[in-house]
């Protein structure tokens, strides 16, 4: 049986800490790059297209078979207690309130994110990072602050695409296949979805994960060692990191909406 030193358990830790600390300290700086990162909003636009308008097909298209799910479960759900009027109702909420921010993350992760990662791991390879601080560019105002707050506001806008096409996948189970009235769907949506309450949660939600998945992409890319085994490590690390911060921030921030 093998045993660790303390001299290994402390350089373990204190590893960590400095992890930790390095990601605070890059956190806080791209915070404060607000203001001159929009001051150039070409390259924030650039990055809004670059991550928004590529994963808008797998977006739409996820939402839309998630309304048809949901329109099925939940029309046989609602039909033994005799509501299936609320049909319309149940997936709108359900995707506005929840699966529309996670889902959105979790995708977002897997299909920007990673490439968050891995086009800065290259980057840093291949010595570009390396060359902008010889010139005197800092690579964090330069590359990093763009794709930070281009993330940030694209999180948000494909949540709401994936819970408008998950609705619009609802109606087409419901009304079109199932053939629950379209007045008495569309009714339950007016009369029961609170526009603060539940569309103003899930746009906090969405906020919040735009802020944390495209944080950690970013500081995984940055991190990762200049070579190709080191890339492809960060941009898993991405995926794991990203989808169980965002799934731990689901609860959390489900249970203090709740709690108000």
């Amino acid at each position: 049986m093998s045993w660790y030193r303390p001299s290994d358990i402390g350089f373990a830790v204190r590893s960590r800490l400095a992890g930790m600390g390095l990601g605070a300290r890059l956190f806080v700086r791209l915070l404060m790059l607000f203001g001159p990162a929009f001051r150039r909003f070409g390259l924030i636009r650039d990055q809004i297209h670059f991550l928004g308008n590529y994963s808008l097909a797998i977006i739409a298209v996820s939402g839309l078979f998630v309304g048809f799910v949901f329109g099925l479960q939940g029309y046989y759900t609602l039909q033994r207690y005799g509501s299936s009027e609320a049909l319309g109702l149940l997936v709108t909420l359900t995707l506005v309130r929840e699966l529309g921010p996670v889902v959105t993350a979790l995708l977002f992760a897997g299909r920007a994110g990673t490439s968050l990662t891995a086009e800065i791991g290259l980057m840093k390879a291949g010595e570009q990072i390396s060359v902008m601080e010889m010139m005197a560019v800092d690579p964090v105002q330069r590359v990093l602050a763009p794709r930070f707050w281009a993330g940030v506001i694209v999180m948000p806008l494909l949540a709401a695409v994936f819970s408008a096409t998950g609705i619009i996948g609802g109606w087409v189970v419901g009304v079109l296949m199932i053939g629950v009235d379209s007045g008495s769907f569309w009714s339950q949506i007016q009369g029961g979805v609170d526009v603060w309450k539940d569309v103003g949660n899930g746009l906090i939600k969405s906020v919040v994960f735009g802020f944390t998945v495209t944080f950690v992409a970013l500081l995984q890319g940055f991190e990762a060692q200049a070579t190709p085994e080191g890339v492809s490590k960060a941009t898993t690390r991405t995926v794991v990191m990203a989808s169980l911060a965002v799934l731990g921030l689901d609860f959390i921030l489900t249970a203090m909406m709740f709690s108000l």
